[in-house]
């Protein structure tokens, strides 16, 4: 059986041994707060559940009991889950998710743990809050922060948190463990180039029931775009259909994760009234997020194949490319091909750039002018 001296469910978190030996210590005797900092894709997700799973577990992080399961799911009554709404955190959030509920009493017997993802986008009234919290920390809470720009975190909240460094994970350590997972080897280092290092995406890719499928959706667009303008709206549409079907797919979700705090009539116990209606506005902010996310994975499957050309076209061999399993069509690398596909390429991620930064532009009128100068390279 395991103790509070052996967090086993902290073991499951491959590739990053030294923040990993940090946090096993750290479950142990907790500090106050912590700062995961590292690329996207390197872990720091998977590490924190495991981290929570261990503050939260009675016997130290199990892996297997309730408060371990629901934990390594982001669902535990009491782990408090902030995440930016639009482009940043906001001090209403902040008050509301970290303020109040640090300095009441949990909804269940032991600590609260508190994580904020992407927390470099705190506006400075969300930092100063969450400051004041961090000065005077109620004894049973601990505070993780995540950050893959940890610099642009305030240093009088960088200053109260331990770091905890994760390095980038190299390609074949992504490939090989999804092997080791059981995924197909090939499908695997495919799913691992896809996702350039990131293990959680590339676990998607590889394992997950929508699979490649973003990427024959980004095919049917280049395609299309390369019919002409009029192909290249058409492309737009196809894009945003297959966009609105995932986002339609993840409604269902949400009666997965209030069941465990429901009666047998399926109504809401007493003490789980505050984390339910955590888990449906997390589920909102994950459904209004969801269209814009499968857009990206189109444009990053479109960046891909058009980098491909490009490697082809100037004599790289099949082992450079990023979709092993494609060919680039006969014909393509002459040296027009070549040009467009470059200019290409830089329309397709100045697209991606514009959506990730600025959150009110309409996907439609981003799409529709990155295909359009598609089409334009085309003829």
């Amino acid at each position: 059986m395991a103790t509070a001296a052996e967090p086993v469910v902290l073991d499951r978190v491959p590739g990053q041994e030294g923040a990993m030996a940090f946090l096993r210590q750290a479950a142990v005797r907790p500090h106050h707060a912590y700062l995961l900092a590292g690329p996207e894709g390197c872990g720091k997700q998977l590490a924190v559940r495991a981290f929570a799973a261990a503050l939260l577990c009675a016997r130290g992080g199990c892996g297997e009991c309730r408060d371990c399961r629901l934990a390594l799911d982001d669902r535990h009554p009491n782990e408090f889950l902030v995440e930016p709404e639009g482009r940043d955190i906001h001090v209403d959030t902040i008050r509301s998710e970290v303020w109040h509920p640090a300095f009441r009493t949990a909804p269940e017997p032991g600590k609260k743990v508190f994580v904020i993802r992407e927390a470099d986008r705190l506006n400075p009234a969300a930092a100063d809050t969450l400051l004041k919290v961090l000065e005077e920390p109620p004894a049973d809470a601990v505070i993780v922060l995540l950050s893959a720009r940890p610099d642009e975190l305030p240093e009088t909240v960088l200053s109260r948190c331990h770091v905890v460094t994760f390095q980038p994970l190299a390609e074949h350590f992504v490939a090989d463990t999804l092997a080791g997972e059981g995924a197909d080897p090939s499908r695997a280092l495919l799913a691992a180039r896809l996702a350039g290092g990131n293990l959680g995406r590339a676990r998607r890719l590889a394992t997950g029931p929508g699979g490649l499928a973003f990427r024959d959706v980004g095919a049917e667009a280049i395609r299309l775009s390369a019919t002409g303008p009029r192909g290249a709206l058409d492309g737009a549409d196809v894009v945003l259909e297959a966009a609105e079907a995932y986002r339609k797919g993840l409604k269902d979700q949400l009666e997965v994760d209030l069941a465990p705090f429901l009666d047998e009539r399926g109504r809401p116990e007493e003490p789980y009234r505050g984390a339910i209606r955590r888990l449906e506005e997390r589920h909102k902010r994950r459904v209004k997020r969801a269209e814009r996310d499968y857009v990206d994975w189109v444009l990053l499957g479109v960046s891909s194949l058009l980098r491909d050309r490009i490697v082809a076209g100037v004599g790289g061999g099949g082992e450079l490319a990023i979709n092993l399993d494609i060919r680039p069509e006969r014909g393509q690398g002459h040296r027009e091909d070549l040009v467009g596909s470059a200019r290409g390429l830089a329309a397709i991620e100045e697209a991606r750039a514009a959506l990730a930064e600025e959150l009110n532009l309409n996907p439609r009128l981003v799409l529709e002018r990155a295909f359009l100068q598609l089409a334009e390279v085309a003829a």
